[in-house]
């Protein structure tokens, strides 16, 4: 892993030097994870532009061994104020990058008047863009991370985990609880659970709703590992399906699969959206559709790119996506097919692999 750290430090260094910036303040604690490693709770890096050696790290005393181990290649400074402490540390820099996106009004004040005479510069998104793209040992914790998704599915349907008379929320606890015990670190988010009529509700919350032989039960959950979330939505249904559940069921299937199919580099993020979101309006039902296609994925649940009608750019390889159509149904009930996916030049790379196929429970 430090190797990456080095490789995308690296790769940072050129950004700032072809904006003019001699340095960048990372404060923010994800960003700091990927170029460093670390993974306490209060850090901050100044960047050198032109080398390592110029570069400091910077944490308290809490995480000092933690920062020994984790980021032993950069001087470390320990001081609890650590942004401050750095813009301290600023020297005879003329222009600092900071990360406008995550740094206040009121810290940005502290920070330059402790920086004098070095002027702090907004650059917004500078290792964001880097992230964009996944290198291998990237992929390799999103595939771990899905993989726990999916085994835990895979024993909650086999061990009778999903059954009518079972809460959404005892559904919801026993799922995180199985991903766990498939290596994750937590799940990638609070997971949803919906049973019935509340599988229409795009982000319903579990509650004490009682399952039911009948119901569409929509799971959409992920696992957390390294730091990397996985996204994925799966519908099922609770005995013998009636016509207007499968209907509706192979019709999101169909747009799942022409959204995971139009997933090449250099597609318009849109055009995307528009080719999922298109079979779902030939069938008469876009205005069920209610969001967008999908979103990027990986130290964040929800990253760049936006897959959907307002998205901005183009698909790169070695973008991790999610493709998510969904059909709802007010009162009655609704289904979304999710997966996360890997953009590839040969064709997407698939990481959740559980069935896209209709369950019967």
């Amino acid at each position: 892993m430090p190797e990456s750290h080095l490789r995308r430090r690296a790769a940072l260094r050129t950004s700032l030097r072809e904006r003019g910036l001699d340095a960048l303040l990372v404060t923010d604690l994800r960003n700091l994870r990927y170029l460093t490693g670390f993974t306490g709770s209060n850090g901050a890096l100044l960047l050198d532009a032109e080398d390592e050696a110029g570069s400091t790290f910077c944490t308290d005393g809490r995480y000092q061994q933690q920062a020994g181990e984790q980021v032993p290649e950069l001087a470390l400074v320990v001081d609890r104020a650590s942004a401050l402490a750095l813009a301290a540390g600023a020297g005879t820099r003329r222009r600092v990058g900071f990360e406008s996106q995550h740094v206040t009004v009121d810290a940005l004040d502290a920070l330059a008047e402790t920086a004098r005479p070095a002027e702090f510069v907004r650059a917004p998104h500078l290792v964001e863009a880097l992230r964009l793209i996944k290198d291998d040992t990237e992929v390799e914790a999103l595939r771990m991370a899905c993989a726990a998704a999916d085994r835990a599915l895979a024993d909650l349907v086999e061990q009778g985990g999903l059954r009518p008379g079972r809460t959404e929320r005892e559904v919801a606890r026993d799922l995180e609880g199985r991903m766990l015990d498939h290596g994750a670190s937590g799940p990638a988010f609070a997971s949803i659970v919906a049973a019935g009529a509340n599988s229409a509700v795009p982000h319903h919350r579990p509650t004490d709703a009682v399952l039911a032989a009948g119901d569409l039960v929509k799971l959409d959950f992920g696992a957390l590992v390294e730091g990397y979330h996985s996204d994925m939505t799966r519908t099922l249904v609770l005995g013998n399906p009636a016509d207007w559940q499968r209907e509706v069921y192979d019709l999101v299937a169909a747009a799942q699969a022409a959204g995971r199919a139009a997933l090449r580099p250099g597609a318009q993020v849109r055009a995307v959206d528009a080719a999922a979101r298109g079979v779902i309006e030939d069938a008469g039902r876009g205005e069920q559709f209610v969001h967008g296609l999908g979103h990027g994925v990986g130290l964040e649940i929800h990253e760049a790119p936006s897959l959907a009608k307002t998205g901005e750019g183009t698909l790169s390889a070695g973008m991790a996506v999610t493709v998510e159509p969904g059909v709802y149904l007010p009162g009655l009930g609704g289904v979304r097919i999710e997966d996360t996916l890997v953009v590839r030049d040969t064709g997407p790379e698939l990481l959740t692999l559980t069935t896209k196929q209709l369950v019967v429970v």
